[in-house]
């Protein structure tokens, strides 16, 4: 019986050897797998400062001002100007539709004034 015991323990004790042999390479792989990963992002960031390097280069104003002084004859570009923008009460709102008998889209149903701007009658809940 004492025999068995022995033949038993020394199995596995190498099985579990293996195991542990096993998982220490597969370790060292995903390592590696991580190494070259972090090297592929530091490559990747080199490329994405260079690009925007590159774009902060080419949105020069002096030098669009040039390419639009270039290609005036074709694109008609002309610079901003205040009197061109327009303040928000000229824009023309939809009237919302009351006599529809359906809920405009703009109703809220019990609504709560959490800011407090709205008077004390205006702010009760109905059930």
């Amino acid at each position: 019986m004492r025999a068995f015991i022995y033949v038993v323990a020394f199995m596995s004790l190498l099985g579990l050897g293996a195991w542990a042999y096993s998982e220490n390479y597969d370790m060292r792989a995903r390592e590696a797998d991580v190494a070259d990963l972090q090297s592929q992002i530091g490559l990747l960031r080199d490329a994405i400062s260079t690009q925007k390097a590159e774009w902060a280069y080419l949105n020069r104003p002096a030098r669009l001002r040039e390419l639009v002084n270039m290609n005036f004859d074709r694109l008609e570009l002309m610079p901003m100007e205040p009197a061109q923008l327009n303040t928000a009460a000229a824009v023309a709102f939809p009237a919302p539709a009351l006599d529809s008998g359906l809920p405009s889209d703009l109703d809220i149903a019990n609504s709560v004034d959490i800011s407090g701007t709205l008077p004390a009658d205006a702010q009760e809940i109905t059930p």
